[in-house]
This record gives structure tokens, C-alpha cells and sequence, in this order.
């Protein structure tokens, strides 16, 4: 491959390289978020800043850890877990928002994916439709057990995963408005609980990169339960989501200090 990063050494995309960055990171979509994440680490420093790849390098536990941005969508989350992987982390997640589905997921809850619906483009790239995207367990179950320790109102289940935000919210204006309203109402019948861009990218690029992966999110609202008639409540303050990230990140880290392992090697 053409090294387009000419001979500096650092990653073309994410600005970073080996040394930069924790072999734990966390994953936000907005670079604007970043410094609150980087805010719960000690002596987090601003380490690159590139397009729409903003990272924070401290410390957790002891630990070193990053915090990077991915932008909005799967192809741009997946060239960030790539980069990233190549500059030496191997535990990732993704601390995001999302869109409620089920009528009881409501604005302000927690959604911790145990699974992703692959309708959108990237992860077809890496792997054919009939893989699941899954997260990986450690990281699903430390996400899962923090939110119970924090009282977090958090529900565990699928996620749909589109590459249209407009596509979801605006669906009739759409030529392919057939596709996409019948594919909702499925999902919607199997009890898929939220609606986001990058947890199924991410799954499936984390799968091929063999690393760890997991992803929570803040529900901003619920479009379902507006059609309905019921209360939806809009809540945009992420703070709830960083700290059940950074705790749980804390719950992975000194787990593996006790299995003495290396996560994400065969």
C-alpha cells in the first residue's frame, strides 16, 4: 500500500503512532466530546487533530488510555479502529448516542448493544451480511455489570445501524421509502431497542482486526413513542454514558492485570 503519511510514521488518517496512543481506547463520534471524556483521566494531553480524528492520551488506573473521535458513520469509525490498531490498542468503546425504537427505551436511558443490524454499507466491506456483528463479551459484560453498580436505567439488546440519518427520521421523502419503512417496521417487531451509524462497523472491523469492542449510548429521544403520543422526553447531556464507559473501562483494566493476558491476540 502507498504510504500516504510519507515516511512520517504516523497513521494518514488519525495523525497518530505507535507511543501516541493506550492499548485501551475510547470512542466518541463528536471530536467536541473528547475533552469531556479526556476530562476523567489523569493527565490527558490533546495528541493529534486531524479531519475529524481528535485524540487525548492519560491515564486510567495506571493505565495508559486514549480517547478518539470516529465523526459520524461507519466508514470513518472503521478507519479509526484500524489506524488505532495499527499504533497498538486493542480495547475499544464506543461512547455514543443513539435514537430509541422500542416504546420503553426512553430519552435519557442507556442502550448497551449486544448485537447490530448491518444496514449500512461499511461492514459489508469486511465480511458478508450473514456474520453477526457482535460486541465482544469481556467488553459487553463489564459495560452490562457497570451499569447495574451505577443504577444506570439501561437496557441490553440490538441495535440498528444505518448509514442515512435523514433516511430514518424522513423515511417517505425518500425514492426508496418501501425499502426502508418496511425493513423499520421489522426491526421494530423483533424488539430492536435503538437506532444508530457505527456499532456495526466497528463490530465487524473488530471481529477481522481480532480486538475487543463494545459500545453504550445516551437515548436522545424515542420517534416511536412521539408517534404514539407518549412523553419523549429530549436529554443530550452524555455525562451518564462517559462515566459508565470509563467505568467499565476501569473494570476491564484491572481484570486483564489479573489474567496477566494480552486481549485481542490469539
Amino acid at each position: 500500500m502507498i504510504d500516504y503519511a510519507e515516511g512520517s510514521g504516523k497513521q494518514y488518517h488519525v495523525g497518530l503512532g505507535p507511543g501516541d496512543v493506550g492499548k485501551y481506547v475510547l470512542l466518541p463520534g463528536d471530536p467536541k466530546r473528547c475533552k469531556l471524556i479526556a476530562d476523567h483521566l489523569e493527565n490527558a494531553e490533546l495528541v493529534a487533530d486531524v479531519r475529524e480524528f481528535t485524540t487525548y492520551t492519560g491515564e486510567l488506573c495506571g493505565e495508559k488510555v486514549s480517547v478518539t473521535s470516529t465523526g459520524i458513520g461507519g466508514p470513518s469509525a472503521s478507519i479509526a479502529i484500524e489506524e488505532l490498531t495499527k499504533c497498538g490498542a486493542h480495547t475499544y468503546i464506543r461512547v455514543g448516542t443513539c435514537g430509541g425504537m422500542r416504546k420503553d427505551v426512553k430519552g435519557g436511558d442507556i442502550v448497551i448493544a449486544n448485537g447490530a443490524v448491518r444496514m449500512e454499507g461499511t461492514s459489508r466491506e469486511f465480511a458478508p451480511l450473514e456474520y453477526p456483528a457482535v460486541p465482544d463479551y469481556e467488553v459487553l459484560s463489564a459495560l452490562s455489570h457497570t451499569a447495574e453498580k451505577l443504577g444506570l436505567r439501561a437496557h441490553v439488546g440490538v441495535v440498528q445501524c444505518k448509514d442515512s440519518f435523514y433516511g430514518q427520521h424522513e423515511p417517505d421523502l425518500m425514492p426508496v421509502s418501501y425499502v426502508l419503512q418496511n425493513s423499520w417496521d421489522a426491526y421494530l417487531r423483533m424488539g430492536c431497542l435503538a437506532s444508530e451509524m457505527e456499532g456495526a462497523a466497528l463490530f465487524i472491523a473488530g471481529a477481522f482486526l481480532r480486538v475487543r469492542v463494545g459500545s453504550c449510548y445516551l437515548v436522545i429521544a424515542n420517534q416511536e413513542r412521539a408517534k404514539a403520543g407518549l412523553s419523549n422526553e429530549q436529554v443530550h447531556d452524555t455525562e451518564p454514558v462517559i462515566c459508565l464507559a470509563v467505568e467499565a473501562l476501569k473494570r476491564l483494566i484491572e481484570s486483564d492485570r489479573r489474567k496477566d493476558t494480552k486481549p485481542g491476540q490469539d
